[in-house]
């Protein structure tokens, strides 16, 4: 077990981020922390926007806004509505973990912000490949979900579509290949694809971006898989058709082959600061050359880069500690739906208030599953339970237990490499079926759970509250995995009490700790157990990261195919808290949250 945290040790060396603008450009990575993937970044208005993967989450897309490039704020979603991309419940014809939305390219033009994605939609088709949807969207408010337009669609030839505009007004669409094509924005429709260049010989092109500079146009791309062997690299040619010249000194960043705590190193994309300066948006994960714990998943860093005139972009390498360019002026002055990212959660679902903006599902959930502050159980967050549970039975042919048709579940991304998140719970179950609790959630094949169910031993003998906790580890996504798939029951020990206090917290950075209480009553603190952050890492969920929340389940009770439980199971969460306590920025090097 690695190092735990002294914070005396480090707080009186650590500045303040107010502090860090005013004297220099010193910052610490990443940037955008928690499963931020495949950054796509533009400047506006002195303004930085950066768009993010989601895959199956919804709502999806989401937008960022920063003025400082430190401090970044929920902007808006892309995808707000289940059929803005014209497939009527989209996410639900994908049995894969990872389909979904892969790399947005975030552009303006023309007073216009263009969102352009690949949704990847599994099963494969006839043809023994997935099915791929090129969508495009736009929007004069990036401040508003409601504003970004439905899709203009096309059958997609990859993923990592990139939008750029030449001089002349054509449109050029690249996509991983790297193949290039022209597209129409108002019908979607695209010429046939040609090769353009096929990087410096390492595994999977992708996430290509065209910059035009003095001339030339610039080709950069990410090789190596989103894995140890991730880099980004870039080529240049007179005529965006090519020939394609590689940069002699390629990669632009990597961290492969290191011991550098920051690794998977690239899919990046470059923004100019107004004063001259520019900048990349790299995707990372912080898990070391054993790439085992992570849980955070794929986040985002930044990293200054000098780009002379006629020359070729040079990246400063990515570590936890940068120092780079003077930063922007430190602010909080930006518009937005949503809290910026590392601040700390106090929901107390009021009256006529609605979900946080930032709360994820899995998939679109079932309408109705969720209801804030009900007349009968105000200051709460009611949750109807779904047939399928948070694993659900993805290959069966009720198609309710798949999880496909929504699973009631509805979390936030961990942000911090140390946190505690808690909820108050009130739950009455009527049946040994119903369940509800909290969890740490990757994909519906991994992930850690602390829920309260009826008991069939305590109900029968009319002992004790008749409620039993259950805490259920789920690795079945985790080929060889050093931990196995379990469930431990252990009887709630308080009879008393109206509500129960769930609390899960991170022990150290490798492991994670569950708890309970009764609400009010802390000295009755029991815990129930540890799990290793390996289980959501990785696994089923590679692109991903684990987000934090609450769920109800019936446990697949109920008639086949119907997405209804029988009557009871209501779930009634309150006091939502999350708070972060600290960032490792390399190993066993952490800094406090701010």
């Amino acid at each position: 077990m690695r190092a735990s945290i002294a914070f005396a040790a480090f707080a009186a060396t650590t500045a303040s981020k107010v502090a860090a603008h005013l004297q220099n450009s010193t910052y610490y990575n990443p940037v955008v922390p928690g499963w931020h993937s495949d950054p796509s970044c533009t400047f506006v208005d002195d303004t930085f926007f950066c768009a993010f993967s989601t895959f199956l989450v919804a709502p999806g897309l989401p937008i960022y806004a920063s003025k400082d490039l430190i401090n970044w704020r929920l902007a808006s979603h892309g995808w707000s509505r289940p059929d803005q991309i014209g497939l009527p419940n989209a996410a639900r014809n994908v049995d894969w973990q990872q389909g979904g939305f892969f790399a947005p390219n975030l552009r303006y033009h023309d007073d216009k912000f263009w969102l352009t994605c690949t949704f990847v939609e599994v099963p494969w088709n006839a043809s023994g490949q997935a099915t791929l949807l090129g969508t495009v969207q736009s929007t004069s408010d990036p401040f508003d979900s409601a504003a970004w337009s439905d899709a203009v669609t096309w059958d997609a030839v990859d993923i990592d579509g990139d939008l750029f505009w030449d001089d002349d007004g054509t449109v050029y669409l690249h996509s991983a290949g790297i193949r290039h094509q022209t597209i129409d924005l108002q019908t979607g429709e695209v010429s046939e694809p040609i090769y353009v260049w096929n990087g410096t010989g390492s595994a999977t092109p992708e996430g290509p971006h065209i910059y035009k500079r003095d001339g030339w146009y610039y080709l950069m791309i990410g090789e190596g898989g989103t894995e140890l062997g991730h880099m980004e690299t870039i080529a240049r040619a007179r005529n965006i058709t090519g020939p394609y010249e590689s940069n002699p000194n390629n990669p632009l960043i990597s961290n492969a082959n290191t011991t550098e705590y920051f690794q998977t190193v690239g899919h990046c994309d470059l923004f100019p600061d107004g004063k001259g300066n520019d900048w990349a948006m790299c995707l990372a994960t912080r898990s070391g050359p054993e790439w085992e714990i992570y849980p955070m998943g794929r986040e985002s860093i930044l990293t200054p880069v000098r780009w002379d005139s006629g020359e070729w972009p040079v990246f400063s390498q990515a570590h936890g500690l940068m120092s780079g360019w003077l930063l922007p002026a430190y602010s909080h002055d930006v518009d937005g739906i949503g809290p910026f990212i590392g601040e700390p959660d106090r929901v107390d679902f009021e009256p006529h208030s609605s979900i946080p903006s930032n709360f994820l599902h899995w998939r679109w959930p079932q309408d109705g599953a969720f209801t804030v502050s009900p007349e009968d159980h105000p200051y709460s967050l009611q949750i109807v339970p779904s047939r399928a549970n948070l694993t659900g039975a993805v290959t069966s042919d009720d198609f309710a237990l798949t999880g496909k048709t929504g699973i009631s579940f509805i979390g936030r991304r961990q942000t911090h490499t140390l946190f505690t998140f808690g909820v108050d719970l009130k739950f009455s179950p009527e049946a040994p079926d119903q369940e509800a609790g909290i969890t740490a959630f990757l994909t519906q094949l991994n992930h850690i759970n602390l829920g309260i169910a009826q008991s069939n031993v305590s109900a029968q003998h009319n002992n004790g509250s008749g409620l039993e906790f259950r805490f259920h580890v789920e690795t079945v996504g985790t080929i060889n995995s050093t931990t196995l798939s379990s469930t431990v029951v252990t009887a709630v020990p308080w009879c008393e009490s109206d509500t129960t206090h769930l609390q899960m917290h991170t022990v150290n950075e490798t492991h994670y700790g569950f708890s309970a209480w009764p609400t009010g009553r802390p000295n009755e603190k029991i815990v129930i157990g540890h799990a290793s952050a390996e289980v959501v890492s990785g696994g089923s969920g590679p692109f991903v990261g684990a987000l934090l929340g609450a769920y109800a389940t019936c446990n697949g009770a109920g008639s086949t195919n119907s997405t209804t439980c029988p009557d009871g199971g209501n779930a009634y969460f309150s006091r939502w808290r999350y708070t972060g306590a600290a960032q490792e920025i390399a190993e066993d090097e952490f800094v406090p949250s701010f």
